[in-house]
C-alpha cells in the first residue's frame, strides 16, 4: 500500500486539580516535499511538550496563498520567495531541511538504480519527444539494461508545487527546448502526461502504471520502495539519490550571502552532488497579529533544530549545519508582534 504522510495533531493538557487547558495548537500548510519529516517532528513535539501542529500538505502554491491570506500560522514552500516578493507580502522565510527530487519509474524487470538518465534525456521524455523506454537515445546510456518495449507514461504534479519548481528549473538548465517551452515554475503547461496531486499523488500514479515515470522527493521513493534513476551530475559522474549526495550538493551553500535565505542548490559542482537538490522553507509574517501564535511557530522550529535532526536523517533529508541554524535564529528577532517587540527570544 502506498504510504502517505500527514501531520495533523491536536491535543489538550490536563492540569493539576483536574482542570483542562488547551495546549498550544499551531497551523501550517504547504509543501508536500517536507511533509514526512514535519509529521515525525509533530509527533515527537506533542509527546514532549503536549503542544500540537496541524499541517496540511497541499503543495507549495497553496501554502503561499494561505500564509499571504493569513489563514494559517505559517506557510511552507520548496520554491523560495525572492526578497522583493517577501517584502511585498510582509513575509520572511527560513530553511528547515534539504532533500532531493528523484525520477521514479515503474519498469517491469528493471531494478532501482539500474537505469541511467541525463537531464537532457529526462526533459525530452517530459516534452513527449521520447515515447518508448527502449528508444535508442535511452538505450545508448543503458547498455545491458533490459529496457522494456513499453510506451512511456509521463506523470507530473497537478497542483502548484515547489517540487515541480525544482524539477522544471533543472530541466530548463539542461535542455534548450524545455527552456524555450514550458520553462521553470511551480506550475507549468505540461506538454504530455497525467497529473497527480502532491508527491504522494505522483507516487501513486507511478506505482499503479507500468511504463510510467514521475518525480518525487526521495523520502516518498524510499518509503514506498519505488524504482529510481541514476542521474549524471554537473561533474559528469553517475550518482545515486542518497543523503550523502544531497549533502554534497549543499556543501558549498553560502546561506550568509543569500538575502532572505533565497538560495537554489540545483546542479552543483562536486563529484558526488545529486543534481536535483533543494532546501524547503517556512514562511511567516514579519509582523504578527497574534504574538503568541508567532511565538509558538518559532518555538516549534527551534525545537526541531535542536531535537529533530535524527528523525530527518532517518528519512534521508539533510539537516542544516549549526552555523546556518544560528543565522536563522538571528533572523527571527525581526518577527515582531503588534507591540513591535520580537515574539520569540
Amino acid at each position: 500500500m502506498l504510504k502517505t504522510f500527514v501531520a495533523a495533531i491536536t491535543a489538550t493538557a490536563v492540569v493539576a486539580g483536574g482542570g483542562v487547558a488547551a495546549a498550544a495548537n499551531i497551523s501550517g500548510a504547504g509543501a508536500t516535499f517536507p511533509a514526512p519529516v514535519y509529521a515525525k517532528w509533530a509527533e515527537s513535539y506533542k509527546a514532549q511538550t503536549n503542544n500540537a501542529l496541524n499541517y496540511q500538505a497541499i503543495g507549495s502554491g497553496g501554502g503561499k496563498k494561505q500564509i499571504i491570506a493569513n489563514t494559517v500560522d505559517f506557510g511552507a514552500s520548496d520554491k523560495p520567495m525572492k526578497p522583493d516578493e517577501l517584502a511585498a507580502n510582509g513575509l520572511q522565510q527560513f530553511p528547515t531541511v534539504i532533500g532531493g527530487v528523484v525520477p521514479v519509474m515503474n519498469l517491469p524487470g528493471v531494478k532501482a538504480g539500474q537505469v541511467r538518465l541525463t537531464g537532457d534525456v529526462l526533459a525530452d521524455i517530459y516534452l513527449g519527444l521520447i515515447k518508448k523506454w527502449n528508444d535508442p537515445v535511452i538505450a545508448s546510456w543503458n547498455k545491458g539494461v533490459p529496457l522494456p518495449n513499453l510506451p512511456i507514461t509521463v506523470v507530473h504534479r497537478s497542483d502548484g508545487s515547489g517540487t515541480s519548481f525544482l524539477f522544471t528549473s533543472y530541466l530548463t538548465s539542461e535542455n534548450p527546448k524545455w527552456a524555450a517551452g514550458p520553462g521553470a515554475n511551480d506550475a507549468v503547461n505540461w506538454p504530455v502526461g497525467l497529473g497527480g496531486k502532491g508527491n504522494d499523488g505522483v507516487a501513486a500514479f507511478v506505482k499503479q502504471t507500468p511504463g510510467s515515470i514521475g518525480y518525487v522527493e526521495y523520502a516518498y521513493a524510499k518509503q514506498n520502495a519505488m524504482d529510481y534513476a541514476v542521474m549524471r551530475n554537473k561533474a559528469g559522474k553517475w550518482v545515486l539519490p542518497t543523503a550523502a549526495n544531497f549533502a554534497a550538493a549543499a556543501a558549498g551553500a553560502k546561506w550568509n550571502a543569500a538575502p532572505g535565505f533565497y538560495l537554489l542548490l540545483l546542479d552543483q559542482p562536486g563529484a558526488s552532488a545529486w543534481p536535483i537538490t533543494g532546501a524547503t522553507f517556512i514562511l511567516v509574517h514579519s509582523k504578527q497579529t497574534n504574538a503568541q501564535a508567532g511565538h509558538d511557530v518559532l518555538s516549534f522550529f527551534d525545537w526541531a533544530y535542536k531535537n529533530g535532526d535524527a528523525a530527518a536523517a532517518a528519512l534521508d533529508y539533510v539537516t542544516l549545519p549549526e552555523p546556518v541554524k544560528a543565522l536563522v535564529r538571528k533572523s527571527w528577532k525581526t518577527v515582531v508582534g503588534p507591540d513591535g517587540k520580537p515574539v520569540y527570544k
